[in-house]
């Protein structure tokens, strides 16, 4: 059973916007410190953007301005709000972080699936 899912993603043009969500499932009850990652074609994964339990967010220069990340403890999931994108932000995102169960496992660094996006005229 997958523990976090990626719906969202897509072919957006250039200067567009996308927003990509990040859902724990049933079985977990909180999650922690969370990263959002992507990985283009023929390069190393990259960490974009992190965001604590508390809110508090950091990005990499290249995408710093443009996107933000944000969450909702409530519904255990976080979000990264994807603007003025340009075709060098195409690539499968991830995100990743510690889940804790409501039996009290806790499953560390835990990947999502992965969404595609393409940023392309």
């Amino acid at each position: 059973q997958k523990q976090l899912v990626e719906p969202g993603g897509g072919l957006v043009q250039p200067g567009g916007f996308l927003r990509l969500s990040c859902a724990a499932s049933r079985n977990i009850f909180s999650i922690n410190d969370m990263g959002w990652y992507r990985q283009a074609p023929g390069k190393e994964r990259e960490l974009v953007a992190s965001i604590t339990r508390g809110g508090s967010t950091k990005y990499a220069d290249s995408v710093k301005g443009r996107f933000t990340a944000s969450r909702d403890n409530a519904k255990k999931t976080v979000y990264l709000q994807m603007n003025s994108l340009k075709p060098e932000d195409t690539a499968v995102y991830y995100c990743n972080g510690d889940l804790y169960t409501l039996d009290g496992r806790t499953y560390y660094r835990y990947w999502g699936q992965g969404t595609q996006v393409t940023v392309s005229s």
